[in-house]
């Protein structure tokens, strides 16, 4: 069973349906996703990637339908449970799903672990009772969660399979229909109705006046697939200037600049290499739990990760203006040396996030068996895991099982 919860979570876990596919072709995979994992052999019983919200009251807003499908999900592994839970992101649901396998004695893996480092720093317990074995993706989460005594394996970002298919700029400019000379600007609002209902405004706003500045400047909008067609046209009924595209990949190697959406997004576009300013939104409240909350000075993943701020980033409200966009885009416009920076600190990201072919490792994870359910559910029956043998009262006990996956990812 797969769990993601959101568009990003959908594209990582259909690479890794895929991949389990393709080393096991008789396996049954089940759960929620999108459209991609879908297509990629899940059987979906929900798809709530539309309805994923941003901060803590955006999520709060979606508790009821989020609860029907929590619930819907619930009996499905009480009715079937599976070999293994894979959760994908989407901490808020999938935590509690945790619980749940946990209770029944089946294996949890989480692949894409919530951020504990930026914040919610507590959480890390909940992920020792409930998790059999983290999945890592930043290099620094490996030392992290070993030390806090949870079973924890790096395999790299799966952004770095994503880009596999990346074009060249010359292809994606003519994939686009706009020829090598032509200065663009890329829009990517994000994946969720309400940041992009956020962000379209200031976004189009901005693009106005830069198109003022300068006349031959051409805009796309990278629409995310879980946009509706009519929202978007909607929200850029009064920008007939920029164009709608669905490439989100072809727009960011073919722009010059982006003006981007905290998220994933700014990981894939700090490894294809174009410079860019970071927009993010939330309510006011949300805003104010942030300040309160979390425990470092940046919100994009390029920061994060580089440890400094190598792009800028207009997160708080009073930051995220129209004029600020302006100026901070037109800064990068207008400097070469300014752009050639950002360039210079991207290629320290393609170090720091492991190698390509981070589903087929994963999945190579999850279906090599050893997998247990995780310490606090001691005495529930276990299950056995892929390719695994039942246990017997011979088994070592789950804390055994706890430190040999801990000594096997060297923490």
């Amino acid at each position: 069973m797969i769990v993601a919860g959101e568009a990003s979570g959908d594209a990582h876990g259909a690479r890794l349906c895929a991949a389990i596919c393709a080393l096991a072709p008789e396996t049954r995979i089940f759960g929620m996703g999108g459209d991609r994992m879908r297509a990629a052999g899940a059987d979906l019983l929900a798809d709530v990637s539309r309805r994923a919200g941003v901060g803590s009251t955006e999520v709060v807003s979606s508790i009821p339908e989020l609860y029907r499908v929590y619930r819907r999900l619930r009996a499905a592994l009480e009715r079937e449970p599976p070999s293994v839970l894979v959760l994908v992101d989407f901490p808020e649901f999938n935590l509690r799903l945790a619980a749940t396998a946990c209770r029944l004695g089946v294996p949890v893996v989480y692949f894409v672990p919530p951020q504990v480092w930026v914040w919610r720093r507590w959480r890390i317990r909940t992920i020792r009772r409930r998790i059999s074995l983290v999945l890592a993706v930043f290099p620094f989460e490996r030392a992290l969660y070993a030390d806090a005594g949870v079973p924890v394996e790096f395999v790299g970002h799966p952004v770095l399979d994503s880009l596999a298919a990346a074009p060249s700029r010359h292809e994606a400019r003519r994939a686009l229909g706009l020829d090598d000379t032509s200065r663009v600007i890329g829009l990517l609002p994000g994946s969720r109705r309400r940041e992009a209902s956020e962000l379209i405004p200031v976004m189009t706003a901005a693009a106005k006046r830069l198109g003022r500045r300068w006349p031959g400047m051409r805009f796309l909008l990278a629409q995310a697939p879980t946009l509706d067609d009519e929202f978007v046209a909607a929200a850029l009924a009064r920008a007939p200037a920029i164009r709608v595209v669905h490439n989100a990949l072809a727009t960011m190697r073919a722009a010059d600049l982006l003006l981007v959406a905290s998220g994933t997004a700014t990981l894939e576009a700090g490894l294809l290499g174009t410079p860019m300013v970071v927009c993010y939104r939330v309510s006011r409240v949300s805003e104010l739990l942030a300040r309160l909350l979390v425990r470092v000075p940046w919100i994009n993943l390029v920061n994060l990760v580089l440890g400094r701020a190598a792009v800028p980033e207009l997160r708080l409200r009073h930051e995220l203006t129209v004029d600020r966009l302006v100026r901070e885009a037109s800064r990068l416009l207008e400097s070469p040396q300014a752009r050639e920076a950002q360039r210079e600190a991207f290629a320290e990201l393609h170090g720091q996030l492991g190698e390509r072919g981070v589903a087929m490792r994963a999945a190579q994870i999850i279906l090599g068996g050893g997998l247990r359910p995780p310490s606090s559910s001691e005495g529930a029956p276990s299950r056995p895991a892929f390719g695994a043998t039942a246990p017997s009262e011979a088994s070592p006990s789950n804390e055994d099982c706890a430190g040999e996956a801990r000594a096997r990812s060297g923490g």
